[in-house]
């Protein structure tokens, strides 16, 4: 790790922790020429790989900003596409494999994206499961709403109580 004062391309840890995520090691350094610290940040690295074979590091950035193509008309905020962003790398990341396929990284986004704003999940998943007709959106449209109502019980309806 290089000084970033002098430049010095050696320096001695003097101290090592975890972030509260636990996704990252924070090392304070010194230089042995200079004698001046500096923190540095360590994280695995993640790589996606693309259709085309082409590699690059993984973005929370790219996902915000192809979520919020599909939100775009929701009541949807910057935060809560940081959160799911985030949420996302650390599904991905608890997989524990270096690299995932970009559709992968797609396909997970899905789960969060479903809870934040269904008709953005939608958007999403039309392009990221490949529908290719009306009936692939009632399909899913179907599933929704289906998870959505608790089995057996009528919405507006609660549910006959048992008293005897």
């Amino acid at each position: 790790m290089n000084c970033p004062f002098c430049r010095n391309s050696d320096s001695r840890v003097v101290d090592s922790r975890s972030t509260d995520d636990g996704a990252a090691i924070r090392r304070r350094r010194q230089c042995p020429q200079c004698g001046r610290r500096f923190s540095t940040m360590e994280t695995a690295s993640l790589t996606v790989v693309k259709r085309s074979g082409a590699t690059e590091s993984f973005s929370r950035t790219k996902i915000m900003t192809g979520v919020r193509k599909a939100c775009q008309g929701r009541p949807v905020g910057e935060d809560d596409l940081a959160r799911l962003a985030q949420r996302v790398e650390e599904t991905i990341r608890a997989t524990g494999c270096a690299e995932i396929e970009a559709h992968e990284v797609g396909l997970t986004i899905l789960g969060p994206l479903r809870e934040l704003d269904e008709v953005a999940y939608l958007r999403f998943a039309s392009v990221y499961q490949a529908f290719e007709s009306l009936e692939d959106f009632e399909s899913a449209i179907t599933v929704l709403r289906a998870e959505r109502e608790p089995t057996g019980v009528e919405p507006g309806n609660p549910p006959a109580s048992s008293a005897t």
